[in-house]
């Protein structure tokens, strides 16, 4: 499937910045199911761009802008050839071994409540794909409408007890569900052209699964990623896979907007 993404962030502050530094991981990286056609991150100010690779092996751009600065518009455009594969993730940079990915952080720690969930939607499970496969759906039952919404900061621990808000809450719960069920598991960013609306990219989860290999899951939909994603930020949260995070250098207060479209042109040509 051929996808494209137009999606712009806007920053207004309400006083002048002295100094802005970001790290942008807005580009994805090709893999066996993911050619990145065409991709182009741009900005409205005077700023210097110097792209790298993280230590997850997510392809990253460095913004550095100095000021005064009273807004900032950050732009990515672009289009990607996918391909469906049952949810597997073939020939993606792995720099990482997967038992890293067991590590727990403060907004992926299991709860108690977590892990007994996660335990009773497993109880019956044939193997460990299965069992996975259970907890995804499990948490769809439980979490039915979910949005695409900027980042509420939420634990997994939180959203569970609460009410999840949008996507980065329900995979950042499949995360320490899985975890706690032994797999590793991590946080993914990137776009999914569902034909909806969305006010921020899209985030679900994969886990690791021995002889097998990394298995995404998106339990927004109760089903492992199809042609219609676009994956590109892996971290151990969504912190971690955050699409801008970055420092200021000024006082006042930050206002972000964002629009997105994510639209599905067809096959490839």
């Amino acid at each position: 499937m051929r996808i494209a993404v137009d999606h712009r962030s806007h920053y207004r502050f309400s006083q002048p910045q002295a100094r802005i530094v970001q790290m942008l991981r807005l580009t994805p990286c090709d893999t066996q199911d993911q050619t990145v056609v065409s991709w182009m991150v741009g900005v409205d100010c005077d700023a210097r761009l110097r792209d790298a690779v993280d230590g997850f092996g997510n392809a990253v751009t460095m913004l550095y802008a100095e000021g005064p600065i009273e807004a900032l518009d950050v732009t990515v455009t672009g289009e990607v050839l996918t391909n469906d594969a049952s949810g597997l993730v073939r020939g993606s940079s792995e720099p990482l071994p997967p038992m890293l990915y067991l590590r727990t952080t403060p907004r992926t720690l299991p709860s108690e409540a977590i892990t007994a969930f996660a335990q009773e939607s497993a109880a019956n499970a044939r193997d460990a794909l299965d069992r996975l496969h259970r907890l995804n759906a499990a948490l769809h039952v439980r979490f039915p409408r979910v949005d695409d919404l900027p980042d509420s900061g939420a634990t997994a621990a939180a959203a569970f007890v609460g009410k999840a808000k949008t996507s980065r809450d329900v995979a950042q719960i499949f995360i320490a569900a899985a975890r706690s069920l032994g797999a590793p598991a991590r946080y993914i960013s990137g776009y999914h052209g569902d034909g909806t609306t969305h006010h921020a990219p899209h985030g679900w989860a994969e886990a690791h699964v021995e002889r097998i290999g990394w298995v995404g899951f998106d339990p927004v939909t109760g089903l492992s990623p199809d042609e219609s994603y676009v994956r590109v930020a892996v971290g151990l949260d969504a912190d971690g896979a955050a699409s801008i995070a970055g420092t200021r250098i000024g006082s006042g207060e930050e206002e972000l907007d964002i629009d997105l479209s994510v639209e599905q042109l067809g096959g490839e040509e």
